[in-house]
């Protein structure tokens, strides 16, 4: 048979014959056809992390038969391991608790234990997936539960490290261009010099920051709302399991975890999402300007600016032969604008918690969870393909360096601002250097102007 006959407190429902999910899944997928996004293996797998937490906290405290304990262990384990995603077919666009999806939990996780323990798909006995891998919880308290600790996840695996790696390479570049003296620049006009090492400087100070700023959120992502079910009470589950299913977590992750010092506003709020939407908007921002500026820099590369010559990784035109594009850099910003408009649906989502639930869960996870990868991707891409085999032109820097009127700004303290401004107005609108403006105005001699002016000098 195609198909098999599952029920739940609605009445029948066909469920495909090889699928490990039951009538609420199934019911989903039919209910809510919208969009094509569904939530990546990191939250199935995180979430699984937390049924698991939950048989082994069950079976600690006598609610749960060990034989069932372990069979649910079981198969959390196989999710956790990577096996049976594809057994979440659920879109984000769902319930704003996410109850579908735990319930997507809830029957893979009975259905897999049920055939461990030698009994087929849909039979709910001995394993009941709302009596036995969801006893002691509820969507409420274990959707936000997975929310923190797959964030969790995502920062220690993917963010963190990313990120670690980019300032690694930008303190190299730091010290590589630290002798390279190179024209400022303000407003997009000449300014006064500095070098080329002091210029990616800022950069690694900006990434340091945003860095800084996302490790101050996951103190509060640490604490979990779980034991507070449906309101945060506490209903229907046992003294103590809050504190054994959070021990088990930190055995399970090696992740911090602990109990919410408030259940209730981690279930009607999400206030440290929005704190970290934030926190990656920031991210987001300072990685703009940094590929934006290596952009202009490389531009060119004979109209341009072309102080820095950029890896060529591809062709970038089909029509014209030789043209090579700044790609990992327009890949980076294009990536840090989707994160900036993906922040602020997640803080007007934060916003939207109405009396003991906020029902904005499943966007605000995903939301936050694509923002994570996609600005990992990115900056490990960016590194590897643009940042480390960058190198500056020297000649052109050089040659911007002579002919820049600003290093004018070093003779101020000898002939005053209003005569330096004469000096290089003459030489701009004559095209003559600065040291023939000065000396035809009477005001320096050429020994004077070379023992004034110099560009090293002045860093």
């Amino acid at each position: 048979m195609d198909h098999r006959i599952e029920t739940d407190t609605m009445g029948e429902v066909r469920v495909p014959a090889s699928a490990y999910w039951g009538a609420q899944t199934q019911r989903s997928l039919e209910n809510f056809p919208i969009g094509e996004d569904v939530f990546p293996p990191l939250f199935i797998q995180a979430y699984a992390h937390i049924k698991k937490a939950a048989a082994r906290a069950n079976e600690s405290l006598g609610v749960l038969e060990s034989r069932l304990a372990e069979a649910i262990c079981v198969a959390c384990d196989e999710i956790i391991e990577g096996r049976l995603l594809d057994q979440f077919p659920l879109k984000v666009w769902q319930t704003g608790s996410g109850t579908q999806t735990n319930m997507n939990l809830n029957e893979v996780i009975a259905n897999r234990a049920n055939e461990l323990l030698g009994n087929p798909k849909g039979s709910k006995s001995p394993v009941h997936p709302n009596d036995h891998v969801n006893r002691s919880q509820s969507s409420n308290d274990t959707f936000p539960a997975a929310m923190h600790l797959s964030t969790l996840m995502a920062l220690n695996e993917q963010i963190y490290p990313a990120l670690d790696a980019l300032i690694t390479t930008l303190s190299q570049k730091v010290e590589a261009f630290k002798e390279v003296v190179k024209v400022g620049r303000t407003h997009l006009q000449d300014a006064v010099p500095l070098t080329l090492g002091q210029e990616f400087s800022g950069y690694l100070h900006q990434v340091r920051s945003a860095r800084e700023a996302l490790s101050a959120v996951t103190e509060e992502l640490c604490e979990l709302p779980l034991g507070g079910t449906a309101v945060g009470t506490g209903i229907n589950a046992p003294e103590g399991f809050t504190e054994k299913a959070c021990a088990y977590l930190r055995e399970q992750t090696h992740l911090l975890v602990r109990p919410a010092r408030n259940r209730y506003a981690l279930i009607a709020a999400h206030d440290v999402f929005a704190s970290l939407a934030g926190s990656l908007s920031r991210l987001a921002a300072a990685l703009y300007k940094i590929a934006s500026d290596i952009r202009l820099m490389g531009s060119g590369p004979r109209c341009g600016l072309g102080e820095l010559i950029l890896p060529a990784n591809e062709p970038g035109s089909s029509i014209m032969p030789g043209k090579v594009n700044p790609t990992q850099a327009e890949a980076l910003t294009m990536v840090c604008i989707q994160v900036m408009g993906l922040s602020q649906a997640v803080t007007f989502a934060c916003s939207q918690g109405h009396l003991e639930l906020n029902t904005y869960k499943p966007l605000i996870i995903h939301d936050t969870l694509l923002s994570i990868r996609l600005l990992s991707d990115a900056v490990e891409s960016f590194r590897t393909r643009c940042l480390e085999g960058l190198r500056p032109d020297t000649r052109r820097i050089e040659e911007y360096l002579e002919k820049t009127l600003m290093l004018v700004t070093a003779l101020t303290p000898k002939i005053g601002y209003e005569r330096a401004a004469q000096v290089a107005k003459k030489a701009y609108e004559e095209r003559k250097t600065l040291k023939q403006a000065a000396h035809e105005l009477g005001y320096l001699t050429e020994e004077e102007f070379d023992q004034f002016v110099d560009p090293k000098g002045m860093v």
